[in-house]
């Protein structure tokens, strides 16, 4: 009676001990180039946020709440041009309280998507 209980335990660790072993070759095989990738995520309260996603070659802007999703807005970067460069020094160089302002809009289209 021990015998087949031992037998069965071992044939157990042997058979959890392969399917432990191909989902860690499976893992590290998964591609990490996914179709989408979060790009910036900033929180707006608890469980509450705005992120930047691409998915494939579209950047999307979305609100995230427990409960939705929504889109924003679809964000188009075409190739890195001076006068965009230049947009983006000045972004860059704005004072904080244009920023906090800027946030507190965000904050507010958020709650208004209820």
């Amino acid at each position: 009676m021990t015998d087949i209980i031992l037998q069965m335990i071992f044939a157990l660790m042997f058979v959890g001990g392969i399917i432990a072993l191909l989902g860690l070759v499976l893992k590290k095989n998964q591609s990490r180039d996914g179709l989408m990738k979060v790009l910036e995520y900033k929180s707006l309260g608890q469980k509450k946020g705005i992120a930047v996603v691409q998915v494939g070659k579209e950047t999307l802007l979305l609100a995230v709440t427990p409960t939705d999703i929504k889109l924003l807005k679809t964000l188009n970067e075409p190739a890195e041009e001076p006068a965009a460069a230049e947009t983006q020094e000045k972004a860059q160089t704005m004072d904080f309280s244009d920023k906090l302002k800027k946030l507190k809009a965000l904050k507010e289209t958020l709650y208004a998507v209820k």
